[in-house]
């Protein structure tokens, strides 16, 4: 067994030689440490430099993705710039084409209107020819009887027609204001339209004056509104008011061209017997 008081030699002991006067137990143990800790630096040294290695590695991988990330996102820049020019363009010549399509409703309606005026001076022209040949014949006696007779039959068709372009009027205003208000649907408007459109083409009044192809070009045409602020509908539309007008002198030069057939024709000639 062993004996406990004389353990073996476990601890490193100095040898004999370097026993003597003033040598001690703890150079062996200063030998013993220098190994771990050569190893420990040659370990923190081999540690560092793989560390410094990966941190190359890993700032160069960061360089190569940021790098590559910046191209991307410069050519997606540069594609939507394209694009964006693109669509800039592409809105640029529509807004061209509205304008010139504007320009020419504009020009088509001050030409319409000036056509417009022109045929109602002249039926004004006419309708003051005949004025002056009715008091011509009022003058003249027998004649003159014949054309008031002629012109009293003439009256009622007189009185409905102004009656019919009357309504007319009021139908007319209540379209246009429904095309310049911002809130009453397109739906709305486009069966006021149809509904008048039906009015003018049943009443043979409208039929006599050809009333239906004016409606329509009332309907293509006549843009015109009034500012946001107007709370006048009769302020609205332009070449409606014009139409309205000439209307107007067609009914009164048609009541005289008709007394003038009536009388041509016989219908009133035994009434002066």
């Amino acid at each position: 067994m062993n004996n406990l008081n004389d353990p073996p030699r476990w601890n490193i002991q100095p040898g004999p030689r370097e026993r003597g006067v003033g040598a001690g137990d703890g150079n062996q143990w200063n030998y013993a440490l220098l190994v771990p800790m050569l190893g420990l630096a040659a370990f923190r040294w081999i540690w560092t430099r793989e560390s410094q290695r990966e941190i190359q590695k890993g700032k160069a991988q960061y360089d190569t993705d940021v790098c590559t990330i910046k191209s991307d996102m410069e050519a997606q820049y540069r594609e939507t710039l394209t694009e964006s020019r693109r669509a800039a363009a592409a809105l640029e010549l529509e807004l061209e084409k509205e304008r010139q399509r504007v320009k020419g409703y504009k020009q088509a309606i001050i030409s319409q209107s000036q056509h417009l005026i022109e045929e109602r001076k002249q039926l004004e022209q006419e309708r003051e020819a005949l004025e002056g040949e009715k008091q011509r014949l009022v003058r003249s006696g027998t004649a003159g009887a014949v054309l008031r007779h002629a012109l009293e039959q003439e009256n009622e068709w007189y009185q409905r027609a102004t009656a019919t372009l009357k309504e007319l009027e009021g139908l007319l205003v209540e379209r246009q204001n429904a095309y310049c208000s911002l809130i009453q649907p397109r739906d709305q408007r486009l069966e006021m339209e149809k509904n008048m459109l039906l009015k003018v083409v049943k009443d043979p009044i409208g039929a006599e004056l050809n009333l239906e192809s004016d409606m329509k070009d009332i309907f293509k045409r006549d843009k015109h509104c009034a500012d946001l602020l107007n709370l006048d509908k009769r302020k609205n539309g332009s070449l409606m008011w014009v139409y309205l007008k000439y209307w107007q002198l067609q009914v009164t030069v048609q009541k005289y061209k008709r007394a003038e057939e009536a009388i041509l024709g016989g219908k009133v000639q035994n009434l002066t017997k």
